[in-house]
């Protein structure tokens, strides 16, 4: 009976916490109401306040789980030694996340180009940390002769910047697709050709 509860409990809060990225994404933190989610979720608010006592509570889950959905996406950088098999790794995961959480790429765009009201210093403990790590692996295979000389900062912020914008700007990508969202077909070439470009930049074949 316990495992079934904790079952519950699992999904549903899974089941608000996407929802919780569409509101949030769509309305913004300030514009978004636990009642806006409690409808995008199909849960009484009164549901919704027993996994989440406010909205902020609601908020910061949101950004944790993102949080930890990046730190997963990079678990590559330690897990291989092979820079080819790493970098397009890493990349091919943050496009996917892209394509199946653009919501919460756009939450987490929003609460960095507002100077992290809400994570605050603990973003900028855990970002200094986790970045300077990929960085220094970055930094080895230059010296090593296995990827092109660039700047690590940069070639970071190069992926972050290309492979993102498939989510924070993907109503722009259909406009200039026809007015269409991307098919699988044609997100598979994104994927591809992002790859080929960032990886052919440090000296790399995709």
């Amino acid at each position: 009976m316990a495992t079934r509860k904790s079952q519950i409990r699992k999904d549903n809060v899974g089941r608000i916490l996407l929802a919780a990225e569409k509101v949030f994404a769509l309305k913004g933190y300030v514009g978004a109401s636990m009642v806006d989610i409690a409808a995008e979720v199909e849960l009484p608010k009164s549901n919704l306040h027993y996994y989440f006592s406010t909205k902020e509570a609601l908020y910061r889950a949101v950004l944790d789980g993102l949080l930890a959905l990046w730190k997963e996406d990079a678990l590559c950088f330690e897990a291989y030694d092979d820079p080819q098999l790493v970098l397009s790794t890493y990349i091919r995961a943050k496009m996917m996340h892209s394509r199946q959480r653009p919501y919460g790429s756009k939450v987490w765009a929003s609460e960095i180009m507002q100077g992290a009201p809400v994570l605050g210093e603990e973003l900028t403990i855990w970002l200094d940390e986790w970045a300077e790590m990929k960085k220094s692996r970055l930094r080895s295979w230059i010296a090593e002769g296995r990827i092109d000389n660039v700047d690590a900062s940069a070639y970071l912020y190069m992926i972050w910047a290309s492979t993102q914008h498939y989510a924070d700007f993907d109503h722009q990508i259909a406009v200039l697709n026809r007015g269409c969202a991307l098919s699988d077909r044609e997100f598979e070439q994104a994927v591809q050709n992002v790859t080929r470009v960032l990886l052919k930049g440090v000296g790399l074949s995709a």
